[in-house]
C-alpha cells in the first residue's frame, strides 16, 4: 500500500516565546520487508536558527531545532510518501510462557532491537501490582507468548472505553487502568506494563493509522491522527510482533511506523523547552491518503 502523509502541528503562545529547543520525531521509518520511506521532509515556520538531523539509539529519525528569536506561533510540518507491505499471516511459533525466559537468556545482543531493553522498567512505566494481577488472569499453563498478547489485547479493548477527554499526555498507566478509559497511548502503556509483568519484553510504537470514513461519508481533510500500539518479543523464531490494543488487531498495512521506544517518552512527536510564562494552544491536522 502506497500512502501520502501530511501532518501540521500549530502552537499558538499567549505571550511571545524565545529560546526554544525542540526534538521532532515525525518521519516514518524504513523497515526492510515491512515499510519504505520513499521521500519525506520536516519543516517549521518560523525557520529555526539551528537544525540538525540524526538517528537516535532506537534508530528513529530525529530532527533538532533551535529558535532563538521571539515568536508568537510555531508550525511544524511533515510530508512523506511511504510504501507499506501487506504482511502474510505467520504460524504461531512463539514459545510457551514457561520457555520464554530461556530463549531471552540466550540473546546476547544489546543493540537497538535487543529485547533486554524492553523487559524492565522504563522512564514512564514501572511495576504495577494491579495491572500485573490483571495480566495473570489471562494466562494459563502452556499458552504461547502470541496467545497471551492476543488475549490481553482483547481484554483491554473490551474492558476499556476510548475517551479522549478522560486522560492527558501525562496520565500514568495506573490512572488509566483505574479509569478503564483513555486513548491509544494509555491502552498501549497499560498493555506494555501487563506484558512486562509476565516476563514478556514489550515496547511502544508511534505512528499513523489509516482511517476509513463511515459508509456514505467523505473523508474529512486533516481528520486523521497519530496513533500508538505495542510490540512484543515473541521468542527467537518470530522475534518482534506488533499488536494494536485500541483496535484489538495485529498490525498490518494500515499501520505506518514512525518510531520504536520503551514508552512514549522515547518517541514523543515533539519534545523540548522554551522561555515563556504564558499558556499555549496546540492544533494538529493529519492526513493519511492511499495513493491510487
Amino acid at each position: 500500500m502506497l500512502y501520502d502523509l501530511s501532518l501540521r502541528m500549530h502552537y499558538a503562545y499567549e505571550v511571545p516565546v524565545s529560546g526554544g529547543r525542540h526534538v521532532v520525531r515525525l518521519l516514518p521509518l524504513s523497515i526492510p520487508g515491512r515499510q519504505r520511506l520513499i521521500a519525506g521532509t520536516i519543516g517549521a515556520t518560523p525557520s529555526p536558527e539551528e537544525r540538525s538531523d540524526s538517528v537516535d539509539f532506537f534508530d528513529n529519525a530525529a530532527t533538532s531545532m533551535v529558535f532563538r528569536k521571539a515568536h508568537e506561533t510555531l508550525t511544524i510540518r511533515m510530508q512523506a510518501r511511504v510504501q507499506v507491505e501487506t504482511l502474510a499471516p505467520e504460524a504461531d511459533l512463539s514459545p510457551t510462557i514457561e520457555r520464554l525466559a530461556d530463549e531471552l537468556a540466550a540473546i546476547w545482543s544489546i543493540d537497538a532491537a535487543a529485547p533486554h531493553h524492553f523487559a524492565g522498567r522504563s522512564p514512564r512505566l514501572g511495576d504495577d501490582p494491579d495491572i500485573a494481577a490483571y495480566a495473570r488472569k489471562h494466562v494459563k499453563s502452556g499458552m504461547t507468548v502470541r496467545q497471551i498478547a492476543a488475549d490481553i489485547s482483547k481484554a483491554i479493548h473490551t474492558d476499556f472505553t476510548y475517551d479522549p477527554e478522560a486522560t492527558s499526555v501525562d496520565t500514568t498507566p495506573r490512572e488509566a487502568f483505574t479509569l478503564k478509559a483513555g486513548v491509544c497511548q494509555d491502552f498501549s502503556h497499560v498493555m506494555i506494563v501487563a506484558l512486562r509483568s509476565l516476563g514478556i519484553p514489550a515496547g511502544y510504537v508511534s505512528g499513523f493509522l489509516r482511517t476509513i470514513p463511515p459508509p456514505g461519508k467523505e473523508r474529512l481533510e486533516g481528520a486523521d491522527a497519530m496513533h500508538a500500539w505495542v510490540r512484543f518479543w515473541a521468542g527467537a523464531t518470530l522475534g518482534w510482533m506488533e499488536i494494536d490494543p485500541t483496535n484489538d488487531m495485529f498490525v498490518n498495512s494500515d499501520h505506518i511506523v514512525v518510531g520504536y521506544g520503551r514508552d512514549y517518552s522515547d518517541v514523543a512527536p515533539v519534545i523540548g523547552v522554551l522561555k515563556s510564562y504564558g499558556n499555549q494552544e496546540i492544533d494538529q491536522a493529519v492526513d493519511v491518503i492511499p495513493v491510487k
